[in-house]
């Protein structure tokens, strides 16, 4: 239990204790809406990294040479854990946005620094909601922030991480519209620290690979028109390789 204490702990001193950091930078934004959302990445990152610290994991990541210098991406990840946001803001090197579900953005102090970290929230019952999140997630490309979804929609809890749900068509007008390279992300082992032992926090080997960067316009016309179906095997295949290291 004292690993879960730490985690919440350092949420708790982070969540209040920066209300003033916070404060500052949602003013900020009204000057320079970038420099602050920059900061606020930034500071999000050395929170994350501390907590996975605190949980005691050996972390692996690898294929951070596949995301493109230059320009926005789509991050596609698989979804089995709270720890993949985690993951994504310690180690992705991308001015980073995410796609949310709403309920998020209901949690005081979160939903601030979720705001400022240029995230989007998704409400899969309001269908008009749903549209303009997509939309504004193509903005976010446009104006140079990368974006990451977990197209499932939801944490899934099949046995392994191959228990992949479909992955969901719509989000990835993100890239079709927002014209960007798909770079597919698979996560491994997240759900060992939490979610397999509730109330538990316990140590586990986690993998994040980042895959080669899909071009849309070099796909052939079928493989266009199912994005997901294609990115869900590319993370699959990954998935599949991690059981072999």
């Amino acid at each position: 239990m004292i690993r879960l204490f730490l985690v919440g702990l350092i949420l708790g001193i982070f969540l209040v204790g920066s209300i003033p950091l916070m404060v500052f930078l949602i003013l900020f934004r009204f000057m320079n809406k970038g420099l602050a959302s920059d900061i606020a990445q930034s500071v999000i990152s050395a929170v994350v990294r501390l907590i996975l610290t605190v949980t005691g994991s050996h972390i692996e990541v690898i294929g951070s040479e596949n995301i493109p210098a230059e320009g926005s991406v789509l991050f596609v990840s698989n979804h089995r854990s709270y720890f993949d946001i985690v993951m994504a803001y310690a180690y992705t090197k991308k001015r980073l946005g995410f796609i949310a579900k709403a309920e998020l953005g209901k949690i005081p102090l979160l939903r601030e620094w979720m705001f400022l970290l240029r995230c989007r929230f998704l409400d899969r019952s309001d269908m008009k909601k749903s549209i303009k999140t997509i939309l504004n997630g193509i903005k976010n490309i446009k104006t140079g922030t990368s974006v990451w979804i977990c197209p499932e929609g939801t944490r899934v809890r099949g046995e392994t991480e191959l228990d992949m749900d479909e992955f969901k068509e719509g989000a990835f007008k993100i890239a079709e519209k927002g014209a960007c390279p798909i770079v597919p992300v698979a996560i491994k082992g997240t759900a060992d620290i939490f979610e397999k032992h509730i109330p538990f926090v316990r140590p586990a080997r986690l993998i994040m690979e980042y895959g080669e960067a899909v071009y849309i316009d070099e796909l052939d016309r079928s493989e266009q028109k199912r994005l997901g179906v294609y990115t869900r095997n590319k993370i699959g295949k990954m998935l599949r390789e991690m059981e072999e290291l």
